[in-house]
């Protein structure tokens, strides 16, 4: 569990609120209408590590992030997100911080991310370099 001054609690969670990460996956703008919510259950299960960030003062969810990893060689920090709201408070730097500190310590030490544009200036402030002369992909469904 990490708490600092600005009255944020950070946890690694088995289960958590579905309406919850449903905001903050919208927040994103990573969720879809035809998403099932009843699924976010299963989501935070199948990770790694699933943390999320309370706002001590109101009690509110304001932020989430995740590891998709074999737990022992590789991982991936993956679906990163702080409320609008809160950030530039430091709190994003403080999840990545948490999520790489126990990975670090549970000697996975292949850690990456794909950022999203713009982004990469957050993420190379913690260490985090772009991979040369490799291209993330992703399988398209052809319809």
């Amino acid at each position: 569990m990490y708490k600092n001054h600005r009255n944020i609690e950070i946890q690694f969670v088995d289960s958590w609120p579905n309406n919850e990460i449903v905001k903050l996956y919208k927040a994103g703008g990573w969720w879809k209408e035809s998403y099932n919510v009843s699924g976010i259950e299963s989501l935070i299960k199948g990770s790694f590590l699933f943390a999320v960030v309370v706002d001590k003062n109101s009690g509110k969810t304001i932020g989430m992030g995740r590891i998709l990893s074999d737990g022992v060689s590789d991982a991936y920090i993956q679906d990163l997100i702080v409320l609008p709201v809160y950030r530039g408070k430091g709190i994003g730097k403080k999840l990545v911080e948490f999520l790489l500190k126990h990975c670090l310590s549970e000697g996975i030490q292949w850690i990456g991310l794909i950022a999203e544009p713009g982004q990469d200036s957050f993420y190379s402030t913690m260490n985090f370099h772009p991979m040369k002369n490799h291209i993330p992909m992703k399988y398209k469904i052809e319809e």
